[in-house]
Parts: structure tokens; sequence; C-alpha cells
């Protein structure tokens, strides 16, 4: 569980100021210990021992390696999180199973002893504070419309809800409400029809209040009507067994998403989790604490409008963009995406469609390429991008700070591996970046972590190593797709000196470090015009 998050809704406390996002970033030189001779992505090993899956790999220092030294961009993940309002949670020590009363669903009604539960046309609706068993099968809707200062507890136990253009769970008024997958119980809600066009209750499961998902049983949810779980203030995904179809979004949580635990499979037309808010710049965001994520989505795999972060557990996407957000912040965990656009786009309001930073040719841009202010930190964990648009893209800057992070970027000209409108520094971790060659990026030339940039060509398949000149072999790769430039950078890189890149064994080009490609961007100093103000909001 995130030390930085409350465990009731009593700790919450939204923040009033954000971390201003300005161009120019506060980089510290960070002792990097050395790393193994080999490390091999194929099976996710880290290559330097700042890679640790932490929250905290990155530094805190106020000295600047640009032409201004002021700290406007987070130094950390954990910074990043700590300017984002602390979200809701109902924990499973708050209340007791001991008190659920039983609920039978049957056809289109229900039988229970609790007197705040009716059943009228197909409609359970349930009016107080309370814990409640459900089981059985209902051809309808549950509807919790309860004061809002009540705690209500749905414990799913063998329960399956089927509603026509009508969400299956509706959450009308509340407090709080939990769903509780109950051990060993498989469970299941549907949404299916054509909801009215001016329909706010959207999802097979919607809530109006804060909603929290647990328990170590199973759940399917069928939004074929339109989303999957919606919750307008916070969702939280503590445990559970979910696997989530949906028309359009599949998870979406308007003032937040946080996925800290249980195993979430999710096929989605739209996003595949999303977080929308845009009133307020410390919500709006999707934080991944933790479990299994599978995804799958039509439009972008992971969408906050602030924010994204990871922390920790295991992601998986495959989707138009892989994950974007005006900040994206990876600290832990192992994220794989394949995508048929961006793989991390960092972009401002990127609930509206992102403004491309695609470069004309040669490298050179073309319109639309000032830093808009936009920020993405690599500090920790495993990335690998299989991407057919840029692979790692920032409107704004990117920083690198340690994890192992490994890109197959596109086999077009138009996009590259690495792409930013502002600095790209690399500091610490490994990163080896493959792509067509037509607008390949190298980090900033004052980046603290020297770096290697080289043509070199070879087809998917193809084994791609970094070697040193006394043989050792700083990196190996098996190339996804085909590529023509390989950008390489990690602790074992020493600056002033000359490495090999071989392809299938034979040498394919020899790169001195710092010396970015022709006709390439990047190499060029750190720092940038003043900012300060979050970017887009």
């Amino acid at each position: 569980m995130n030390p930085h998050r409350p465990t009731s809704r009593t700790a919450r406390t939204p923040r009033t100021a954000r971390v201003g996002l300005g161009l120019v970033f506060a980089l510290a030189v960070a002792g990097v210990t050395g790393c193994s001779a080999i490390a091999s992505a194929d099976t996710g090993a880290a290559a330097s021992g700042s890679s640790t899956a932490s929250a905290d790999s990155s530094t805190d220092s106020s000295t600047g390696t640009g032409t201004d030294s002021a700290v406007d961009a987070p130094a950390s993940v954990t910074e990043v999180l700590d300017a984002n309002a602390d979200q809701t949670v109902v924990n499973d020590d708050e209340w007791s199973v001991d008190d659920a009363v039983d609920v039978t669903l049957s056809g289109d009604t229900a039988t229970t002893d609790a007197s705040g539960v009716t059943s009228a046309d197909g409609t359970v609706t349930i009016a107080e504070a309370g814990v409640y068993r459900l089981s059985g099968e209902l051809d309808g809707s549950v509807v919790i419309d309860a004061p809002d200062d009540a705690q209500v507890i749905l414990v799913l136990d063998g329960a399956t809800i089927t509603a026509d253009a009508a969400p299956a769970i509706q959450v009308v008024a509340a407090d709080d409400v939990a769903i509780f997958l109950a051990d060993g119980s498989t469970n299941a809600v549907a949404s299916t029809g054509t909801y009215a066009d001016d329909a706010d209750a959207n999802a097979a499961i919607w809530s109006a209040a804060d909603l929290t998902v647990s328990g170590t049983g199973s759940l399917a949810v069928d939004g074929s009507a339109e989303d999957g779980i919606t919750s307008k203030d916070d969702l939280v995904v503590l445990s559970g067994d979910l696997d989530v179809t949906a028309a359009d979004d599949g998870l979406k949580g308007n003032d937040s998403l946080t996925v800290r635990g249980g195993t979430v499979a999710v096929d989605a037309g739209g996003d595949g989790l999303a977080s929308d808010q845009d009133e307020d710049d410390t919500q709006g965001y999707v934080s991944i604490e933790g479990g299994t994520l599978d995804i799958t989505a039509g439009s972008d795999g992971i969408d906050g409008y602030t924010d994204v972060i990871v922390t920790d557990g295991a992601i998986t996407i495959s989707a138009e963009e892989g994950i974007e957000a005006g900040t994206i912040a990876i600290g832990g965990g192992t994220v794989d995406i394949t995508s048929t656009d961006d793989g991390i786009n960092g972009s401002a309001g990127s609930s509206a469609e992102s403004t491309s930073t695609d470069q004309g040719p040669g490298g050179m841009g073309g319109g639309g390429m000032a830093d808009s202010g936009e920020y993405v930190l690599i500090a920790g964990g495993t990335l690998t991008i299989d991407a057919e648009g840029d692979g790692l893209d920032s409107n704004g800057s990117m920083e690198i700070t340690g994890g192992t992070t490994v890109v197959y970027g596109p086999t077009s000209s138009g996009n590259g591996a690495l792409d930013t409108n502002g600095t790209l520094s690399v500091t610490g971790g490994t990163v080896l970046a493959l792509d067509s060659g037509g607008m390949s990026e190298s980090p900033d030339a004052d980046s603290a972590q020297a770096w290697v940039a080289a043509s070199a060509s070879g087809s998917a398949g193809s084994t791609v190593e970094i070697t040193a000149a006394d043989g050792t072999v700083l990196f190996s790769t098996t190339a996804a797709k085909a590529f023509a430039a390989v950008v390489f950078s990690s602790a074992d890189v020493v600056s002033g000196d000359t490495y090999s890149i071989t392809v299938d064994g034979s040498a394919a080009a020899e790169a001195t470090t710092g010396q970015a490609l022709a006709g390439g961007m990047g190499g060029g100093p750190g720092g940038g015009a003043p900012g300060g103000a979050r970017p887009g909001r």
C-alpha cells in the first residue's frame, strides 16, 4: 500500500498548490553504481545499479545542468504523487462481513429482511447505510440511494445482474460505497442495449460517490452499452479478479483512478483506464501502485488528464496510444506497451487529441514544436515499448534517472523512438532506443550520464549488442522490428570512449559518446525557456 495515501475518508486532504512544471530541470549528478556486464531486455533484467523499482529513484538536488538552475520540475515520482489530492478508500478493515444482511436476487425482484431495501419493477433499491450480501440473479438494476453520509458495502457472493440501457449497479447517493467480491465467488454484471443521448449514468457499474472494489472473488463486467466501471468521484481497486469489456472506457474515475492490487483485464473500445477531471489540477490522475493489468484499448491504454503515475505492478498495454497525460512519472513496476501510435505521450489535456510532435525531413522541426511544459519522468522499473508512432514522446521535456527502458521505435521516418520538444536528460538508468533513423533524437549534450548514438541496421529478430572496447557486452536485446539507428546510455558508458554496435554477431557501427546522428535531433544544451505553471490546465 502506498504510504503517501490515506486509508480512509477522514485522512483525505486536497492540496491547494501544485509543483510548477517549468521547462528547466533541476538535475542532480548522483553517484551511479556499476552494473553487471550484460543485461538482457528479453529477461527484463535491470542493467544499472540505479535501476531499482522505487518511487524515489530520482534525486532531489537543486543543482541545475541547464541555463537556469530554478527548481521547476518535480524531482521525484513521490513529489508528483504528493502534489495530487488524496483519494478516498474504503478499506476492508473498516467494516465486517459478519454484519452483512442477505439480499437474494431472483428474476426481476429480491427478497430480504433488511429494512432499507425495497424491490419494484426490476429495481432493487438500497436506501440505508449498511453491509448487504447479494446473491442470485437479477434481471434489472441495483440502485443505492442513501443519505449523503452513508457508507454502503455490497458483498457480491455469486451475484449476476443484467440491465438493459441502464447500469446494473448504480449509486445515486451515498458518502462512500464499496463492492467486495466474496472469497471464492464468481460474479457478473452487464449493461446492454443503448443509453439515451442525455444519460449521465452510462456504465455497467456507475457511481456518483467514491467507489472502492476489493475482495478475492471474481467479477466480469460487460459494458457493451458504453462504459465498464465509472465513478464520478474517486475509483479505487484494492484487490479482486476483474474482467472488464466496454464499448467505450473500461475503468474511469472522474476525480482519480487508483489500482493498488488485484488482477485487472480490460478490453475497451475507448480508453482502458482513465481519469478526466479538468477543473482541479490536483485531480484527474491515474495511479498504478500494484496489481497485474492487461489492457487492450481502441484509444489510450491509460489516460490521465493531469498525471499518470506508476510505482509498482505489472502492466501490459495494447492500444492507439499506450499512456497519455500532462505528467507521466514511472518509478517502479514492469510496463510493456505495444501501440499503433505513441507508446508514451506527455501531452497536456489528454482527453483531447494531442498535438503532434512529429519532426519534418532530416529531423528538423516543422511547426508546433514549442516546449509546452509537459513532463515525462522515468525513475525506475522496467519499461518496454513497441510503437508505430513515437516511442517516448513529450510535448515538453523528459528526464530519465533510473530503471531499464527499451524502445522499439517506428519503422517510418516521420517518428522516432525518442521525441521531445524540450530537454531530454539522462542522469541514470539504462536506455536503449531503436528506430528507422529518420527522426532519431539523442539525449542532451550535458546529460550527466554518457550516451552513444549510431547508424546501424537490422531486422525483426536481430540480436543487437552494445560492446565496450575490451569486449564487454553492456547490453543485449532482440529487435522487435526493423531498425536503422541505435541510441544507448547506461552507467557503464564512459564519456569519451568508443563503443561497438553489433547486429547478429557482426560489427555494424562504432560510436563515440556524445555524438548525435547526422540530421538527427538532440545533443543540445539542457535548460530552455522559463516556465512554472502547470501545463495545459
